[in-house]
């Protein structure tokens, strides 16, 4: 018996997030750097978007105006895609998925901006506490310090273009903003690795466990997520969206630890970081629910 204030939206979020809760694991597991690893992701992911496309005869029209805008989002989320898995390169998935559980921070003040709200003062004071815990966390493993720099600037673009297709989603399909930002995250991507010579025949080479993972990654872990997730923006708002999302960092940690003990268990004053900004996580949703109930 699923209780009222839980809708069918909700319980597809978290199928969502359990899933991208896999997507740091594989990102560890695929031995080719970040820039290789996102070109591939996207190349693939495109592919079986265009193949189910076609199957389904799928209205891809759009104006010059917003082609353009879902070109430069696209640029954003490469970027995006580049941060999070660098982030996991250069220190390990633990610290990388309690970095990007910075994201529900960034939001809450993106989103007012965009949305024409004002910043909520609880928010604000839930957000200097999250980064205090950042700081704790920091000041121990702070030889994981680019895992936490990356981890943020990942944490950060989410937010961006989490809020902005939250704002297309009201007058475009999510199958049109998926295709034309993964095509301008790749074109954008593509050409920045040719301009800095980082193509070569190196690059074009995978083993084929790699491709195995980048496939799963790809397909499960990216088509099918990224359009759900996009079209749930017409349902919930960009903030619920953002504040699920951290229960990829409890997933994530939790395989992490299972799978690679020997590299991803951290200390003590880790743990303690991380639970207190989802315990602050949490508590920001629970202020949220009663507020609506007052204002109902």
């Amino acid at each position: 018996m699923i209780p009222k204030n839980i809708s069918k939206h909700h319980l597809l979020l978290h199928l969502i997030v359990f899933i991208w809760g896999w997507s740091p694991i594989l990102g560890k597991s695929i031995s080719v750097q970040a820039f290789q690893l996102v070109w591939f992701r996207i190349l693939i992911t495109l592919v079986a978007l265009i193949i189910y496309f076609s199957s389904q005869k799928t209205n891809l029209r759009v104006t010059k105006k917003k082609f353009l805008i879902l070109f430069s989002i696209g640029a954003v989320i490469a970027f995006h895609w580049f941060c999070f898995y660098n982030a996991i390169k250069v220190s390990n998935v633990s610290v990388t998925l309690v970095a990007f559980s910075t994201g529900a921070l960034f939001t809450s003040i993106v989103e007012p901006i965009f949305y024409k709200r004002k910043i909520v003062w609880y928010e604000m004071l839930f957000g200097v506490l999250i980064i205090c815990a950042i700081a704790m966390i920091f000041s121990v493993e702070i030889q994981y310090y680019m895992g936490f720099i990356f981890g943020m600037l990942a944490a950060l673009t989410s937010s961006l273009f989490t809020v902005w297709n939250g704002l297309l989603v009201r007058d475009t399909t999510s199958e049109v903003i998926t295709f034309y930002e993964l095509s301008g995250g790749l074109i954008c991507l593509t050409g920045y690795l040719f301009f800095t010579g980082e193509f070569s025949k190196e690059f074009f080479v995978i083993s084929s466990s790699d491709f195995f993972f980048l496939a799963i990654l790809s397909v499960v872990g990216t088509a099918f997520p990224f359009v759900a997730s996009t079209n749930l923006l017409k349902k919930l708002s960009p903030f619920t969206v953002a504040l699920t999302l951290n229960l990829e960092t409890v997933y994530g940690i939790i395989f992490a630890i299972i799978i690679w003990p020997e590299t991803e268990h951290m200390t003590g004053f880790f743990y303690t970081g991380a639970s207190i900004i989802l315990i602050v996580i949490l508590l920001n949703a629970i202020v949220k629910a009663r507020l609506k109930k007052e204002i109902a």
